[in-house]
């Protein structure tokens, strides 16, 4: 199951999170619909105090800074990556208090208290559930506010290394540029799951990679929405492909 060896890690610190409540059923102690009972909120402590502890021991570089930099400054971008790359790409953003489209699913649960209390905020939704509220959800958030906004565009379910087209309406709904950002690591456990998730081993080297920005006009029609996706669609996998084989991997 996704995240299974993450889940594994925490169900052992927190006990048996099997709920069959959802999240939208459960108390919660913020407007994220984050479930307020103590196994849950230890989740995301454990969580983040785990991803800390691992990236701790990590060497990092990051190459396309120079070409973003501008945009990452003024916190007024969509920023995207693939469901596998999610550990790296949270961590080294963290703090930018980013509205985050997260599943409602219990792995998302997982993610959703992890990465708010990494600095961010988790806004529930998805392509399969959700998702047109979520996608309005940030889309007002990031009027209102100057902060970034993040979809994961091949989640929750896949197809892996797909993106959909949720992200190219919220550009067009924000007029925020978009940028690509992946990551892959010299020593890692790549999970039997659909995404197949990546995890780092300790005292590895990861590699940071940026892409180059793409611009939705407001006025863009159906066929230019469907240009730009599938242009971001392969800008994304083509620094997805260039990380991992710098490393000497094949994810596919």
């Amino acid at each position: 199951m996704l995240l299974s060896e993450l889940r594994v890690l925490l169900c052992s610190c927190c006990g048996n999170l099997t709920h069959k409540e959802t999240p939208m059923t459960q108390k919660v102690f913020n407007p994220n619909n984050l479930r307020n009972d103590m196994k849950w909120r230890m989740v995301g402590i454990v969580g983040k105090w785990f991803i800390d502890a691992l990236f701790a021991t990590i060497r990092m570089d990051i190459h396309g800074w120079d070409q973003v930099a501008p945009l990452m400054t003024s916190k007024r971008f969509l920023i995207v990556f693939w469901h596998s790359r999610i550990l790296p790409i949270c961590y080294t953003h963290k703090g930018y208090n980013a509205a985050i489209m997260v599943s409602q699913s219990e792995d998302g649960e997982i993610i959703a208290q992890v990465i708010y209390r990494q600095g961010h905020e988790p806004v529930r939704g998805s392509s399969t559930r959700g998702g047109r509220e979520a996608l309005y959800h940030i889309a007002d958030a990031l009027k209102t506010t100057n902060r970034p906004g993040v979809i994961i565009p091949d989640g929750p379910l896949g197809p892996r290394f797909k993106v959909q087209h949720g992200i190219i309406r919220l550009a067009q709904l924000t007029g925020y540029p978009i940028i690509s950002v992946t990551g892959s690591f010299s020593h890692m456990k790549v999970l039997n799951s659909w995404d197949r998730f990546i995890i780092p081993r300790p005292f590895s080297h990861c590699l940071l990679m940026y892409g180059k920005p793409i611009y939705v006009p407001p006025d863009a029609d159906t066929e230019l929405q469907e240009n730009l996706r599938y242009q971001l669609e392969c800008e994304m996998n083509r620094i997805t492909f260039l990380v991992d084989h710098y490393f000497g991997h094949d994810i596919r």
